[in-house]
């Protein structure tokens, strides 16, 4: 099912238009915000010019009320546009992202997801899903780090069947709200990525640790009888009381701090940036949506007791209170008003109440965001389609499919079919010739399908598989590990997905080159012969021509096995690639002439 963008226009065209609509409008706040700043410049000078005049008339300070007044005013409205500013930066910041990736200029622009890469995945690093110019930073724009670690998940595991069929309605949906996705992106601090899950999570689920409940009450007494006694002494000049008052607020203060101060610095960890969070989910509370997935999520936010965003706003609060205890005006009377005991016990009053559900709002936040972030893959690829889905495998089958991370205008696309037939294809083909980008588009395009995101293919329908790679494998030196032995243990890896109930897509490039070519083609023919038996489908490309005997040597004569090829030709003395894949055997090699092409002395040129 091909998908279309909504209203007629082509994505450019809408995101070129809205980009010249919000340039307009921050022009527009820009002269706003140097009125407000040079007014209030100017009221500043005539309340300071005022005070020298009238200081010998102090009764015509009052005058002076006026244009203070007057400041304040401008102030607040001046605050209003900054934050207009910031919000319509925002917006243009998600516009020219949007064209970027329309003109295949997005790779290092936005965020690699390079720390959910591990070496022991069976196909992350192969298929480039995290990195600089990867899957992840094409399709990512989430605005929290539950977002991102959403979508990371999907696409390092592959989701059940119908899971897959609730995302395509929630993505088909989302395609067209550019609105909302501009709204989802724009929410929050510019600076970057922010709120970490796992801490404000694991505070939220703590058990409370501050005391009796009574301990609250008790401080905010003997705070005002403290306060008291600093006006009586203000008043009176009779310090006795106030001395009275502050020897007890210090003796309960030293009893009633233990484990505060853990309590706070563990606050203060978990709740950085939370408007970041406050204000995606205000963006969620205001939406209506109609299909299942999001209308289930949204009513997920609506289970607390209270509006989660107003929530996240109170608790934000507390820490930015929290926070004013390094002020050097709160610092000194800190210890005689209980003042960091007072709002880390509001913290754990709020814990109480909503820590429990800051699981939920974070997960609704993460998956909201992964889903916009493929809704708009979505919407900026109009040709691309939904995959289909069998229940019986294991069966792969693209039709004109490419490359997602190649321009789109450039990508040559081919067909592949696997099933239970025809398990194996093994390529061969010249160097630069486009295997491997071809087994890389094979695998990306499963990832993509299993996550439930539209794919580049006219049609594409395969069965649920666990895909498994060895196309970029690299040896440690800090592990001590050689290539060899690490390619080997991803074959084990790989050996060992065909115990798991799905079928295996296994990827294979240029299989034990770091060995003989006499047990390079034992060592295939057993690893392949034993894949096939276990049900697995896949690709093996090389340039030992010996491996293109496997598929004569199928000793079940069933043809599980094919070759196929890519092939270059010479044009006007430089060499030239259609990237289409043809079947049957290479016989050419292009590896000499590749070398005399940038200048080493090699065959014939030799002296």
């Amino acid at each position: 099912m091909k998908q279309a963008p909504a209203g007629g226009s082509t994505p450019e065209q809408t995101y070129m238009d809205r980009l010249a609509e919000n340039r307009g409008r921050l022009v527009e706040e820009q002269k706003r915000d140097r009125l407000f700043g040079y007014t209030k410049l100017v009221l500043l000078a005539v309340v300071a010019i005022g005070a020298v005049v009238f200081l010998k008339s102090p009764a015509r300070l009052v005058f002076l009320l006026i244009p203070a007044a007057a400041f304040v005013l401008f102030a607040v409205l001046h605050d209003r546009v900054v934050g207009r500013i910031a919000d319509l930066n925002q917006v243009l910041a998600f516009y020219e992202r949007g064209i970027a990736r329309l003109h295949d200029a997005w790779a290092g622009t936005g965020e690699t997801g390079e720390r959910f890469l591990e070496a022991s995945h069976p196909y992350a690093r192969d298929l480039d899903v995290f990195g600089k110019g990867s899957l992840f930073e094409l399709l990512c724009t989430a605005r929290t780090r539950a977002g991102e670690e959403k979508l990371a998940n999907w696409l390092l595991e592959p989701a059940a069947l119908e899971t897959i069929q609730a995302r395509h309605e929630a993505v088909a949906e989302l395609t067209g709200r550019v609105a909302f996705r501009e709204r989802l992106f724009a929410a929050g601090d510019p600076v970057g990525v922010a709120v970490h899950p796992e801490w404000l999570v694991r505070w939220g689920e703590t058990a409370p640790d501050l005391g009796r409940a009574y301990l609250r009450p008790l401080m905010a007494v003997l705070s005002a009888l403290w306060v008291a006694g600093l006006l009586y002494w203000m008043a009176s000049g009779f310090w006795g009381p106030l001395l009275l008052v502050s020897i007890v607020n210090l003796s309960a203060g030293f009893l009633i701090g233990h484990g505060v101060g853990d309590f706070v610095r563990a606050t203060e960890g978990a709740t950085t940036d939370l408007m970041v969070l406050a204000q995606v989910l205000e963006v969620l509370e205001r939406e209506r949506f109609e299909s299942d997935l999001l209308r289930g999520l949204h009513a997920r936010l609506r289970e607390a007791p209270r509006v989660p965003s107003a929530a996240i706003r109170k608790l934000n609060g507390v820490a930015r209170f929290l926070e004013a205890r390094r002020n050097f005006y709160v610092r000194p009377i800190n210890p005689l008003v209980f003042y960091t005991a007072q709002f880390a016990f509001a913290a754990e009053s709020w814990r109480r109440k909503f820590g429990a559900s800051i699981r939920v709002w974070l997960d609704v936040v993460g998956e909201f965001e992964a889903l916009a972030g493929l809704a708009s893959y979505a919407y900026e690829h109009p040709s691309a389609v939904l995959p289909e889905f069998v229940g019986e495998g294991p069966f792969f089958e693209a039709q004109q499919f490419a490359h997602p991370l190649l321009p789109e205008k450039r990508a040559v696309r081919n067909d592949l079919r696997l099933d239970a037939s025809v398990q194996l294809v093994i390529i061969s083909g010249p160097n630069m010739a486009g295997k491997s980008t071809f087994v890389r588009a094979v695998g990306i395009s499963a990832v993509l399908a299993q996550c439930g995101s539209v794919v580049q293919a006219q049609r594409l329908r395969m069965s649920p598989l666990a895909i498994g790679a060895s196309i970029c494998v690299l040896d440690s030196l800090q592990g001590g590990v050689s290539r060899f032995y690490a390619e080997i243990q991803r074959l084990k890896l790989i050996s060992d997905l065909t115990q798991t109930p799905r079928h295996v897509l296994f990827l294979l490039d240029e299989l034990l080159s770091g060995t003989n070519s006499h047990d390079r083609l034992t060592g295939t023919e057993y690893l392949v012969r034993a894949l096939l038996e276990q049900g697995a489908i896949g690709l093996i490309t090389t340039h030992d021509l010996a491996l293109t005997q496997i598929p004569e040597a199928d000793e079940r004569g069933e043809g599980r096995a094919v070759n196929c090829h890519f092939e270059d030709h010479l044009e006007n003395g430089e060499l030239r690639f259609d990237y289409r894949l043809k079947p049957g055997v290479v016989r050419t090699s292009n590896a000499l002439r590749l070398m005399q092409s940038i200048g080493l002395a090699v065959g014939e040129e030799r002296r």
